[in-house]
């Protein structure tokens, strides 16, 4: 491998920068956007599939993307992945039902898992090991930018003109990319890797999960819980994890090697990235729509007010970072991590209508702080304890994993909201032709019906957040319970020839 100098590296990072800022506003800009995507498409059933769909395809690509890459160089797999993503993103803005954004956001997440894969894969080909915290600070403020800016521009795109901006804007970044990266990357070396992609594998765990995932959002609102279609989709949701397993024994590049989780800290691991992933995503689709539709503020104002929960995000995961580096262990890190999230979740369980807008922040910084004390070093802990033959397998199955829990808290807190609002407004008798989300909004079917019908569906969807934030309170009490049980293992003060720290779900 080469030497490269300061100047080289940073005309590579600047353009990889650029990718990392795509990727990383494709997670935060439209959250803001979902509720009115939904009025729009008339869609507020299935909404929580509009951040899903990017989620599940871009976790089944990226292991794909970097055993590509490995083959035939960076810069041959990331220019065809900005290209996909940028016209996803115009399909995305000229999409005119629900099925057919869903459809465009897979196909955009399939375009932005090469964007974040070959942006982590260029800066280790680049930075030596020694040398690479030096400019992980540019990547961590990237992402930071565009975890507090997201939702600030998509919520002011989304007043001011129309939520298909938030796609359009896509565009001319992800060109400036192209260009920035087709310069920098030929710098890069080729390095003709031959290897085996376990194609099978990746197909049978994404599968696997689309069915839970379907399950969980089309019970109780499309199909009955006991109807033959949701009976079905959970047996084959089994099915597809046992031949999974079963595959996976079989085949020497797996995907999920079964030898890394005979470590128990790898499991446990996985286990409490898989949890907190869940709670992060899951907390960033409830915000805006707590605000929105309970508290009554539009999409900008939206966007304002879940700016504390991403910024004490980011300042936990600097700070879990720091912090384990000066203590040399992480076991006490995520413990405290958790606790807090746990203390999160249960305040915002709480919170409703009426509550103080101060508290709310406080609520969220402690929840944002717990979360983010947890994901970065949950990471370091795994890749502490794995061979060092294995630390990039084991950091990729980890964050294969850990996307998943995004996709699965994101589909199950909409599952959930849509659910007991649903319930509980037929409950008050002013369920029929009102059960969907949008009907709480001003001049809604319910306010159309009187203050007693308007007062019922915020009774209801308050119910809907409330028992949705005490489901992630209590898989983060699972979490707990996991945590406690590590082993306080020390961490390595040897360099070892591993991979840069993925910037996955924002760290």
């Amino acid at each position: 491998m080469p030497v490269y100098s300061h100047q080289q590296i940073i005309k590579v990072i600047t353009g990889i920068m650029l990718c990392i800022l795509l990727a990383a506003l494709d997670q935060t800009v439209v959250i803001p956007a979902v509720p009115a995507i939904a009025t729009q498409l008339n869609a507020f059933g299935h909404l929580s599939w509009i951040v899903s769909a990017y989620l599940l395809t871009s976790t089944a690509a990226t292991p794909i993307y970097g055993k590509l890459s490995d083959m035939y160089g960076r810069r041959a797999l990331l220019l065809p992945a900005l290209a996909l993503f940028i016209v996803a993103s115009v399909l995305c803005a000229l999409a005119q039902t629900l099925p057919q954004l869903i459809i465009f956001r897979g196909l955009q997440g399939l375009g932005g898992a090469g964007l974040m894969a070959m942006a982590q894969a260029a800066i280790a080909d680049v930075v030596s090991p020694r040398e690479r915290g030096r400019y992980q600070g540019y990547m961590a403020g990237m992402w930071g930018v565009a975890s507090v800016g997201g939702p600030v521009v998509g919520g002011w795109v989304t007043d001011t003109l129309s939520w298909t901006f938030v796609f359009w804007i896509n565009v001319p970044l992800g060109l400036a990319a192209m260009w920035l990266c087709n310069r920098a990357l030929k710098l890069l070396p080729v390095r003709n890797l031959r290897g085996k992609i376990d194609y099978i594998g990746a197909a049978l765990l994404t599968a696997g999960v689309t069915c839970i995932l379907l399950v969980l959002s089309w019970g109780g609102s499309e199909y009955p819980w006991l109807s033959p279609t949701i009976f079905g989709m959970a047996l084959a949701s089994v099915a597809l994890f046992c031949g999974l397993i079963w595959h996976e024994k079989r085949v020497p590049d797996a995907i999920l090697p079964p030898r890394l989780f005979r470590s128990a800290v790898f499991s446990r691991g996985v286990l409490l990235s898989f949890i907190t992933a869940t709670g992060l995503l899951g907390t960033t689709f409830l915000l805006p729509l707590f605000f929105q539709l309970v508290r009554g503020v539009d999409a900008s104002a939206s966007g304002f007010l879940v700016m504390p929960f991403l910024v004490f995000n980011v300042i936990g995961a600097f700070t879990g970072g720091q912090l384990a580096r000066w203590l040399g262990r992480t076991k006490l890190l995520i413990v405290l991590g958790i606790a807090g999230s746990c203390a999160g979740f249960a305040g915002m369980a709480m919170v409703g209508q009426t509550t103080p807008v101060i508290l709310v922040m406080a609520i969220m910084g402690l929840l944002g702080v717990g979360l983010g004390i947890c994901m970065p070093n949950t990471l370091v802990m795994v890749q502490n304890s794995s061979e060092r033959r294995d630390v990039g397998t084991a950091t990729g199955a980890m964050l294969f994993l850990r996307s998943m829990g995004g996709a699965f808290g994101s589909t199950l807190v909409g599952a959930l909201l849509t659910g007991v609002y649903s319930v509980q407004l037929a409950a008050s008798g002013f369920g029929q032709g009102a059960g969907d989300l949008g009907a709480v909004k001003p001049g809604g079917v319910l306010a159309q019906l009187g203050s007693a019908a308007q007062a019922a569906g915020v009774s209801a969807l308050q119910s809907g957040f409330r028992f949705s934030f005490e489901a992630l309170l209590v898989l983060s009490l699972v979490g707990l319970v996991v945590a406690l049980g590590l082993e306080n293992t020390q961490l390595r003060s040897t360099p070892a020839s591993e991979p840069a720290e993925p910037a996955a779900l924002g760290h």
